[in-house]
């Protein structure tokens, strides 16, 4: 069932880390609080499918305006993840076993809520032998048989040390691949420990070179400590890797227990990126204090076939 944040510590495992800083947030990050009918149907939709979301998981800020569109990012293979990556909300523990019924249940809420495009996540799943690669690939054929026109976008783990499993992923053809790079570099070993820079840059690269046809994408949160020069070349090693989409966002601070906010990027900051990331040859960029990995992916998946066809 989904869980609501109630105000009680979400990460007793981060209890021994520092306090950190909060930076008061500035008025172009302020999005309304969530409400609406549509938004409340939402809700009912996923917790009635017995489902987790991102956008509840992960304290989204913009889970007002797409559950009020009925657009909900699924986060499959519970709300546990094996990995404490310094940025990220949901918790983190040893996992229960895969719910076997996961991919129905997805497939009938992806009905439900009538979505021509849905994003599928999932935490990380290290304790599994293949990462969750079979999970994966079961909600994607439950999708597909439930309602055949919905463009599936997958945004995955990075599968580190499990030999085949990008491959079973990329096998049952979603038609966005995307994995989030998260950051720079430099900043790996404070941001994204578990994780390794040009693991995620390669796995990326390989998508193309199993499936040349299937979108890829990535994302970057700024506001961690980055140097514009090493965003720039960031968006080089994305487009060495034939990456089609790129989504750079604000870094929102979850708790005093993650890793603060060094500074809140201006508007006009993620523009400037915008136009360079274009320059570069990417078909589509996002880049916006609000922009997330899912945020309006309906439309950027039609601008993205639009550009595809045009290029």
């Amino acid at each position: 069932m989904v869980t609501i944040y109630d105000g009680r510590p979400r990460h007793p495992e981060k209890a021994n880390r520092p306090d950190t800083p909060l930076l008061r947030k500035p008025d172009w990050i302020r999005v309304k609080a969530p409400g609406s009918p549509v938004y409340a149907e939402t809700r009912e939709i996923v917790r009635g499918s017995n489902l987790h979301t991102v956008c509840e998981e992960a304290g989204c800020p913009n889970i007002g305006e797409c559950w009020s569109k009925r657009h909900a990012t699924m986060m499959i293979m519970g709300d546990t993840c094996t990995r404490a990556c310094a940025f990220c909300n949901v918790k983190t523990g040893l996992p229960g076993p895969l719910d076997l019924r996961e991919p129905a249940n997805v497939a009938d809420a992806v009905a439900r809520l009538g979505l021509k495009h849905v994003v599928i996540t999932s935490v990380d799943r290290d304790d599994l032998a293949d990462g969750g690669a079979a999970h994966f690939a079961a909600v994607i054929g439950a999708i597909r048989a439930a309602t055949p026109a919905t463009t599936i976008e997958i945004l995955t783990p990075d599968f580190l040390r499990k030999p085949g499993a990008l491959e079973v992923v990329v096998a049952a053809r979603p038609d966005v691949f995307n994995h989030n790079l998260e950051t720079v570099p430099g900043l790996y070993l404070a941001i994204r420990p578990g994780a390794r820079y040009f693991h995620s840059l390669r796995l990326l690269q390989r998508v193309k070179e199993l499936d040349p046809t299937m979108f890829t994408k990535s994302g970057i949160m700024v506001g961690l400590g980055e140097e514009r020069e090493q965003v720039l070349q960031l968006m080089d090693d994305l487009r060495s890797a034939d990456v089609d989409f790129l989504t750079i966002g604000q870094y929102l601070q979850p708790t005093r227990k993650h890793a603060e906010v060094k500074r809140y990027v201006r508007p006009e900051e993620f523009q400037s990126y915008a136009r360079i990331a274009r320059t570069k040859g990417f078909l589509l960029v996002s880049s916006s204090p609000l922009t997330r990995s899912s945020y309006h992916a309906d439309e950027d998946f039609a601008k993205l076939k639009a550009a595809r066809s045009g290029r």
